[in-house]
């Protein structure tokens, strides 16, 4: 099916090959066997099942007549060169027979086949498999009378433009477009390898006002050119594949290995994902970095009350989550509220007047918000709840918290267990370095011990939940299955270590990308639902669900979020809510992802005994603006 304008998904001149949409933001790479298998059908199989694990869209074959395109008469005359060429083609050629168990291989394989008829009889023969398309040579991009049987066949057509002038492929390509055939040109340079000084990549962008949908055949050493060429615009990939560059050939010189292939395939995919849409936007990722590096307005000296703020009573430093440098005009001659002390932030109060949020307080649900020990007692005369969950970094543990909290009856105890504790020790109860992985226990251990003695002061709670992101992440790459499964065997003997008695350990729903030290890394356990399922029931701790880093993990392998929510409830004993958006955009405020709440809620409601708290980054901020904003949005759902 071949489409040029808008329907069923396709943007204007996009169209299909099976299900793979030209022209879209997904490279089309084609795997270019040729006659690499030098004449063997084994080899050439083997070729398919390689191009397949280096996870290419399409693999391509040449087929020709050579009787029909060289006859005696011109064989007498040809040089050396032409001689040595034929004689090799000879030797190289696989049978009709042959190439059509290959296309059936590739039906079978689910892989694209393609193949470059050389000659009319080699099309007809091509038009008997019923091809999905065509690509047509370089060396034919003036054979109007093969072209005009490609035409006929009415099927979308890639054209080499390698030893052709402008004004030739200019007019090569009027002819498929004035017969509404949908064409990708691809710039190419025919030499076996081509020198990078003659590459000039620069002509796709000329290409691109010819045709609407560029591609790029390379014949130069690596990979690093075709990269670039995707970078530039090229939609369409194609390299030649060879098991061996030393074999006897014109092509296996300019081709590329199985793992350069591969290499070839995983960056491309890279680059898809880094392409974007064009617009500057400020990431999650930056967003933490930002409020980490950048500066805030600062006093420099105590500030009396009613005198009028001036630029000499200000200083910047990090971190930036007070009120920008940008809008220290907006601050100068106002008149100071209540005195400020040397080197406290300008409370944001001076910049913005927010109307004051009241909680409108109809929840069926037990909710809560998240504290820190500075800042309880304030949060707390905001939102007067049942819950209270205390975030807790590695400095907070070594406070006197019994000075800064009083004793309370009613509430609920809940504690956030650290990440990141000194010398960048992210806690990792799954780590191969069994030093490391002690260092994490011995951690674990400390936050446990501390929520007993800390539970002292909620006297009604009687197991207080542990929450915690026990592990399993990774710096460059998901962990394979078999590592996967040890990391969950490495938990829980970790796990054993641990007395963990007298509260609930409940490990967090994780997002497949996470955030740490200000950059993404691999997220390998506790992501997925059929292994949190199962490995909550193995390990014996029920589960703390959060909202936005599972949608993020199911948008990531396209799995239903409502189902997952469905399925987690089972074994779920506190859900942390927040929306997200994209692959990593996690904790933002509700209704300003893509998640739609109405639906869980729906859901939510039916398990009323499970607690919750709304966890937006950043929502403590202006007196926990966000979490009521937050809490009002949830009100509304339920």
């Amino acid at each position: 099916m071949t489409l040029v304008f808008q329907y069923g998904g396709l943007m204007r001149n996009q169209f299909y090959i099976k299900n793979k949409i030209i022209g879209s933001d997904k490279f089309f790479v084609i795997s270019e066997i040729g006659n690499n298998h030098n004449g063997s059908f084994e080899r050439a199989i083997n070729m398919i099942d390689l191009s397949i694990k280096a996870e290419v869209d399409c693999v391509k074959f040449q087929i020709r007549d050579l009787k029909k395109l060289y006859s005696k008469t011109t064989k007498k005359s040809l040089d050396l060169s032409a001689e040595y060429t034929i004689d090799l083609l000879k030797r190289t050629e696989l049978t009709l027979a042959d190439h059509k168990k290959l296309f059936n291989y590739c039906k079978q394989k689910k892989i694209i086949y393609l193949c470059t008829p050389w000659d009319t009889k080699s099309l007809e023969f091509l038009e008997s498999l019923n091809v999905d398309f065509y690509k047509l040579a370089s060396a034919d991009l003036n054979n109007y009378g093969l072209i005009a049987k490609i035409i006929r066949t009415k099927k979308p057509t890639f054209i080499s433009t390698g030893m052709s002038t402008l004004n030739e492929i200019k007019k090569t390509y009027s002819l498929f477009k004035k017969s509404k055939i949908n064409t990708v040109v691809l710039h190419c340079n025919s030499t076996y390898p081509a020198p990078f000084h003659d590459i000039n990549l620069n002509f796709i962008s000329k290409l691109k006002k010819i045709c609407p949908i560029v591609g790029y055949s390379g014949h130069e050493r690596g990979i690093g050119i075709s990269i670039a060429a995707a970078a530039m615009g090229a939609k369409v990939i194609e390299r030649h594949f060879t098991l061996d560059r030393s074999m006897e050939g014109p092509d296996h010189a300019a081709s590329l290995t199985f793992e350069e292939m591969k290499e070839l395939t995983r960056n491309l995919r890279d680059l898809e994902k880094a392409m974007g849409n064009g617009k500057k936007i400020i990431t999650q990722g930056e967003f933490i970095n930002r409020e980490n590096l950048s500066k805030s307005i600062v006093a420099n000296q105590d500030i009396e009350k009613n005198v009028k703020f001036k630029s000499s009573h200000f200083d910047f430093r990090s971190p930036g989550d007070g009120i920008s440098p940008q809008f220290i005009n907006k601050i100068i001659g106002k008149r100071v509220i209540e005195k400020i002390n040397k080197n406290d932030q300008i409370p944001m109060s001076y910049l913005t007047k927010n109307k004051k949020l009241l909680i409108r307080k109809k929840f069926p649900l037990i909710w809560g918000v998240p504290v820190r020990f500075h800042d309880f007692l304030k949060i707390k005369n905001q939102f007067q709840c049942k819950l209270y969950e205390f975030h807790l970094s590695e400095k907070d543990e070594h406070l006197d918290f019994k000075k800064l909290l009083p004793k309370y009856n009613s509430e609920i105890l809940v504690v956030h267990a650290p990440e990141l504790y000194s010398k960048s020790h992210l806690l990792d109860l799954a780590s191969n370095d069994l030093e490391y992985r002690n260092s994490s226990i011995k951690n674990l251990q400390k936050t446990i011990d501390l929520t007993e003695k800390l539970n002292e002061l909620f006297p009604n709670t009687n197991r207080p939940i542990v929450i915690a992101n026990l592990g399993g992440f990774s710096m460059d790459k998901e962990f394979s299955k078999s590592k996967k499964l040890k990391a969950y065997d490495l938990l829980h003997k970790s796990l054993k270590k641990i007395n963990h008695k007298n509260v609930t350990l409940s490990p967090q729903t994780m997002a497949p990308y996470p955030w740490h030290f200000g950059g993404q890394r691999y997220q390998n356990l506790f992501v997925y639902i059929d292994e949190i399922i199962e490995w909550s029931k193995n390990l014996g701790l029920p589960i703390c669900f959060d909202t936005s880093h599972s949608y993020l993990s199911c948008k990531n392998i396209n799995y239903d979020f409502f189902k997952f929510t469905k399925k987690i409830m089972s074994v779920t004993n506190h859900i942390h809510i927040a929306d997200a958006y994209g692959l990593n955009g996690e904790g933002i405020q509700i209704g300003d992802g893509e998640i739609n709440f109405k639906k869980f809620f729906d859901i939510y409601k039916k398990f009323n005994d499970i607690t919750f708290i709304p966890e937006i980054w950043q929502g403590h901020k202006n007196n926990g603006e966000g979490f009521k904003k937050a809490l009002n949005k949830i009100n509304y759902y339920i």
